[in-house]
């Protein structure tokens, strides 16, 4: 099969050719359709997360079929369209586990870091976190849900009940986490990179009420801010624009350091917390959403060889929406 690898960090991946890998007990083997292409890929590939499994194949936003079943393995047919997340194992012992956070196990395995992802034609993975996908839309507009629409669900959940929601960062996340939070009611005030005209006008295209740079003052003060641009110099700014009582959620898995601020603009009861990973009880609940209303998902096409080219472009914020890498895609 082809794969592409990543050998070192700060090294462009490289084009291998490489077996088919056999599902062990409770694992099952995908045929990868597609995969996103994701700001966490860019990190690993940066050398900004620690202790990476290396050689790696990125890539946590797999959309496949399941072509064969490991021992042991219930609840999956071959054929049937599955999708891989972020959170490839967990031990189930901890007591994280044992009491339903299974985003923050001791012992967690993550696909496309520690367990080979799906920047490959063929992958495996651990039958008890894969999703089961419908047939439709395509498996490009599938993939960027496993991760920037898991993680700002799980964004938006952890912000409470914000009726005017502040986003920060107009990317893969917060183009799909606008529409669920339009369809809920609330109102999204976007903030993107200063002088970003064509962001600003992607987001209200998406019914945002109001889009605007990150050094400007939304026209309301908000009720909960999330931030998907790894820059930790929104948080202080985040919290000058929250009202009192109210959120900001840090949703990225790096994020620059975050300057000094006043205790003022924390205090109020307003609290900033992180989220971690997900939840399979995240997936069901989103992927329930989106059967129901399906999103509207922006994506750019790459063929497997085309990795790089994917992450220089994510890198430059060069496309608005995601960019999915799709391994029949001529290259």
């Amino acid at each position: 099969m082809r794969a592409m690898v990543l050998e070192r960090p700060g090294t462009r991946l490289r084009l291998t050719h490489c077996a088919v890998p056999e599902p062990g007990a409770g694992q099952i083997l995908i045929a990868v359709e597609a995969c996103g292409v994701c700001r966490t890929d860019l990190h690993l590939v940066d050398g900004e997360l620690p202790d990476p499994v290396l050689p790696m194949i990125p890539g946590h936003e797999i959309v496949g079929r399941v072509v064969a079943l490991g021992a042991g393995v219930q609840g999956w047919q071959v054929g049937q369209r599955v999708g891989v997340p972020w959170l490839g194992w967990t031990c189930g012992h901890c007591r994280f586990c044992r009491a339903g956070r299974e985003n923050l196990c001791e012992r967690a395995r993550f696909t496309g870091y520690q367990i080979p992802g799906g920047y490959a034609q063929y992958t495996v993975a651990d039958a008890r976190y894969g999703f089961a996908l419908p047939e439709e839309p395509a498996p490009e507009h599938l993939a960027p849900l496993l991760c920037a629409g898991l993680i700002g669900y799980r964004a938006l959940r952890m912000a409470g009940d914000p009726q005017r929601l502040g986003v920060y960062g107009f990317g893969a996340a917060a183009h799909l986490i606008t529409q669920v939070a339009r369809r809920q009611g609330r109102e999204v005030f976007a903030l993107t990179r200063p002088g970003d005209a064509e962001s600003q006008a992607f987001a209200r295209s998406l019914g945002a009420t109001w889009a605007g740079g990150s050094d400007e003052t939304p026209p309301e003060p908000l009720d909960a801010a999330l931030i998907f641009a790894p820059a930790g110099a929104l948080v202080p700014a985040a919290l000058r624009h929250v009202e009192r009582g109210g959120c900001v959620v840090c949703a990225g898995i790096h994020m620059s350091d975050i300057p000094s601020f006043p205790y003022a603009w924390l205090w109020g009861e307003r609290s900033l917390r992180s989220v971690a990973n997900l939840t399979r009880r995240d997936g069901d609940e989103f992927f329930e959403l989106v059967r129901q209303a399906p999103l509207q998902t922006e994506v750019h096409v790459f063929a497997l060889e085309q990795a790089n080219e994917a992450l220089d472009q994510l890198r430059r914020g060069a496309f608005q929406g995601a960019a999915v890498l799709r391994m029949d895609a001529p290259a």
